[in-house]
């Protein structure tokens, strides 16, 4: 019996993943060095930005990456960008579009297309503090954890099925900065996890769910941090101890 699935020795193909970004980069740059460790079963293809000077397409051309940009101000409207935009994913022919740090609300035409393929990471724990400048408010609310959340992508922003959260506690003292880069820290470990999870198809979302079929073995964080616990199957990752 042949078969429809491409094959890459005994595991399917790697999966194809375009990473749409607007700055520096840094969690798609977790992301590839993930894939040049072996840690997961998917490829970037292509690196897109909506901004010309984003740091992170150097980046992604260090790696040899293939890297375009889309920039929103060349188009009268949201339509039109989204429209240049899913031309140029497409080209790549993804199985995920990744979005790290992409700063643009994409339309519902485009969602729809790439319905339960396409995942954000968002520097708060949803449904807490959707949106912008999310450590700000949640310092001004006076919180104790913060962190990240990975999610697939709706119509409803920052509202889609969540794949994995990381926390981190909020310290005395914290500033927006501190805060951010505290969280930052988690968002490189639950990001690439999160993408494996999805390259070995583990992930089946389910309304408003997302469950994660084990693999048989346990699951290794993509840090040596003994302070870091690994990221379990509930999408949970956590401090093993209470931080210096």
């Amino acid at each position: 019996m042949s078969s429809d699935v491409e094959t890459f020795g005994n595991q399917p193909a790697p999966k194809r993943i375009v990473v749409l970004i607007s700055g520096r980069g840094s969690n798609m740059a977790a992301v590839l060095a993930a894939e040049q460790a072996g840690q997961l079963n998917g490829r970037i293809v292509a690196v897109i930005s909506n901004r010309p000077e984003a740091a992170g397409l150097t980046v992604a051309s260090r790696y040899g990456v293939p890297t375009a940009v889309i920039n929103h101000k060349s188009y009268e409207d949201r339509h039109g960008f989204d429209d240049a935009l899913a031309t140029a994913v497409e080209y790549y022919r993804p199985d995920l579009v990744l979005l790290a740090g992409f700063m643009r609300m994409l339309g519902t035409e485009f969602v729809a297309r790439y319905q339960n393929r396409m995942i954000n990471i968002h520097p708060s724990l949803l449904p807490a503090f959707p949106g912008l400048h999310t450590h700000r408010r949640a310092l001004a609310e006076g919180v104790k954890i913060h962190g990240c959340t990975v999610h697939f992508v709706t119509e409803s922003l920052d509202r889609g099925p969540i794949v994995a959260q990381a926390v981190v506690p909020v310290r005395e003292g914290d500033d927006e900065a501190t805060l951010a880069a505290r969280v930052l820290e988690v968002e490189h470990i639950v990001l690439p996890q999160a993408v494996a999870w999805f390259c070995a198809d583990r992930l089946t979302v389910a309304g408003n769910q997302v469950h994660i079929a084990p693999d048989g073995a346990a699951t290794k964080a993509a840090s040596d941090d003994p302070d870091l616990a690994s990221v379990g199957v509930d999408g949970s990752l956590a401090r093993r101890k209470a931080p210096k």
